[in-house]
């Protein structure tokens, strides 16, 4: 029997345990990165509704009751781009108690890489967002700059030492275009040679025979990233 004293109230049928503490909403917010012409690139929101109408913000949503966290995040950045079976990485909560206007939120921060070149564009333009250069962001609302700033630099980090630059490229590349992806994401200009000679290493940046004719009429030669050869040796240092 429950009593007055029980660490549960009966209401119904359901027993609610925790009802003596508050109950919060738990938002998600999406920090997507694309790579295009040589640059780093996010996508944000000129949002069309309060609060903070008309200003610039990440994707968001909020955790419903039939999901987790994890898949909340892959519901949002699917609304937004279309794209399912896309890189995500926690970056954290952020819970500060001003940090909503709208509501107390406590807020779970992911970051996405994705080909510029695949998403959806229509679902894009539906939720009026944009793509902007990462060195040249508009003022963001709440704590986002905090989020894209934890965001960027846990993708720096990883970077350095498993391959996931390797998503915010076409399936076939040039050395070039992968040279200036690095170099946009540590934010350092790289020596041509020192890295051509690292990427001649790994057998799973494989070389095919075809050639990239846009950037000369001599033409570049595209390359691949190989997974499967690559789980069988993960060793990876650009």
């Amino acid at each position: 029997m429950i009593t007055s004293n029980s660490p549960s109230l009966e209401k119904g049928r359901e027993k609610v345990y925790y009802s003596s503490n508050p109950a919060f909403y738990v938002g998600i917010d999406c920090i997507i990165f694309g790579f295009y012409e040589g640059e780093i690139s996010l996508l944000l929101l000129k949002r069309n509704f309060e609060p903070a109408m008309g200003e610039w913000s990440l994707m968001g949503g909020f955790v419903q009751n039939n999901e987790s966290v994890d898949d909340a995040a892959k519901r949002v950045l699917h609304e937004l781009t279309g794209l399912e079976n896309v890189y995500m990485e926690q970056v954290g909560a952020f819970g500060a108690i001003d940090r909503d206007p709208g509501e107390r939120v406590i807020s779970v921060a992911y970051y996405a890489l994705i080909n510029i070149n695949e998403y959806d564009r229509k679902q894009v333009q539906k939720h009026n967002a944009y793509w902007v250069n990462i060195n040249e962001l508009p003022p963001l609302i709440f704590d986002h700059p905090e989020m894209v700033e934890k965001a960027r630099e846990l993708m720096k980090q990883k970077a350095s030492v498993e391959p996931i630059g390797f998503n915010l490229l076409p399936k076939l590349f040039t050395l070039s275009q992968l040279q200036s992806l690095y170099e946009a994401i540590y934010g350092e200009t790289m020596d041509k040679r020192n890295f051509r000679k690292r990427v001649a290493e790994m057998d799973y940046i494989e070389k095919t025979d075809k050639i990239d004719k846009l950037g000369s009429k001599r033409g570049a030669a595209l390359y691949k990233f190989n997974s499967k050869a690559y789980r069988k040796d993960p060793k990876f240092k650009l």
